[in-house]
């Protein structure tokens, strides 16, 4: 008496009991959960069909072919051969790179990335492991050009001429290439040509992080900056620097060093640096054009980027401060006096002007600036040193 009798599905005239169903559920104020209790079904299972037949009427009630809607051994000969080709020029992507690139291309019937990657293993071209990633906290820049990353890349050897020490430049937010240069040395005006290079294609961004090492930093314990800084921001570009013994600071172009190691680097036998630079030319146009991105959501970095409005002067701005301003010349052993003491600014600084003024803050204290950015303080206040003692405007590093 205690027991509930259910109607099951397995029956011999199933469709005409889901028909039932779905008719008595259509009724208005009908109890769907009660009546899929009664047909022992589950509520799932009843919404399923009732979905299905108004959407397509008693016909959608039959049962649906079990068949995936795409199988390697159903995709046409020549898409087979389309994946295959693009694998082969690119030897590390995987199956969601070479779907998004097939259709990038217009290709129609694009098989999945799984599908892809059963392609790619029937043709025996089976990528090397990557190494694990890193679970590194991530930001980005909210628009292009906002920041910049840029470091060197570890050198190598050449068959026929210097090592080469590749120089890259990442925009923060597209993880556009600004620059790969095959350089021969890790210098600051080597570094200088190719920015210079990189700001009249693009324009200047507002900052660049860097590490703290040369030619960027490091020159002197206690200034952090060198000609080549010095230079940006005369430019109006700020420098900034990442975390001592923290490259996970500049992560992104770190991860573009393992990418390019991956990628160009380690498939070829390098024989110069013409040879180098004609590969980086190319790779550059495939890693920003074509190779689709993950952390773009399958875009290329191109479809983010875009130019900076600010040009790349003709001429580096005059060094001009406000009559609110006193102004000092940094001399040669890069320091300057003030109020009778000597304060240490920078030898890249040398027999270039920078402006004191009053600090907001606090009584005897002065700002240090250098074009429109403040390098640091002169401190007044503190009398515990003797006057002659070279002091500096820096807070210790």
């Amino acid at each position: 008496m205690g027991n509930t009798w259910v109607m099951p599905w397995q029956t011999p005239s199933l469709m005409s009991q889901r028909y039932e169903f779905v008719l008595l559920a259509s009724v208005t104020g009908a109890n769907i959960r009660e009546l899929c209790r009664r047909f022992g079904i589950s509520a799932k299972t009843g919404y399923k069909w009732l979905g299905r037949y108004r959407s397509g009427g008693q016909a959608a009630l039959a049962d649906r072919s079990r068949r995936p809607r795409t199988s390697p051994v159903r995709c046409a000969p020549a898409l087979i051969a389309r994946v295959v080709s693009l694998r082969e020029a690119n030897p590390t992507w995987g199956g969601r790179k070479l779907r998004r690139r097939l259709q990038d291309l217009g290709c129609e019937d694009v098989p999945a990335a799984s599908t892809c990657n059963a392609i790619v293993r029937r043709a025996g071209l089976r990528a090397d492991k990557s190494p694990a990633p890193t679970a590194w906290q991530r930001f980005e820049r909210a628009q292009p050009n906002e920041l910049w990353q840029m470091d060197f890349k570890g050198h190598f050897a050449t068959q026929a001429g210097p090592r080469c020490h590749p120089l890259t430049v990442l925009d923060d937010h597209s993880r556009f290439n600004v620059a790969l240069a095959a350089c021969a040395d890790q210098t600051g005006v080597t570094v200088q040509e190719q920015l210079t290079r990189a700001f009249s294609l693009y324009g200047l961004p507002e900052a660049l992080l860097c590490d703290n090492g040369a030619p960027w930093g490091a020159a002197e314990p206690v200034c952090p900056h060198t000609t080549l800084t010095v230079w940006l921001l005369r430019l109006g570009v700020r420098v900034w620097h990442g975390r001592p013994y923290h490259p996970q600071t500049q992560g992104k172009d770190e991860r573009f060093h393992r990418t390019l190691h991956e990628e160009l680097l380690r498939q070829h036998t390098w024989r110069d640096l013409d040879h180098c630079a004609q590969r980086f030319i190319r790779y550059r146009q495939t890693y920003n054009c074509e190779r689709p991105h993950d952390s773009l959501g399958g875009d290329t970095p191109m479809r983010r980027y875009r130019a900076s409005p600010r040009a790349m002067p003709r001429v580096l701005p005059s060094l001009d401060y406000g009559r609110d301003m006193l102004v000092q010349t940094v001399r040669s052993q890069g320091a300057i006096t003030f109020r009778g003491q000597t304060w240490y600014v920078g030898r890249a600084f040398a027999s270039l002007p920078v402006g004191l003024r009053p600090s907001p803050q606090a009584d005897g204290q002065w700002q240090v600036w250098f074009a429109h950015h403040l390098l640091g303080h002169i401190d007044l206040r503190s009398n515990l040193q003797p006057k002659h003692q070279l002091r500096s405007i820096y807070p210790p590093r």
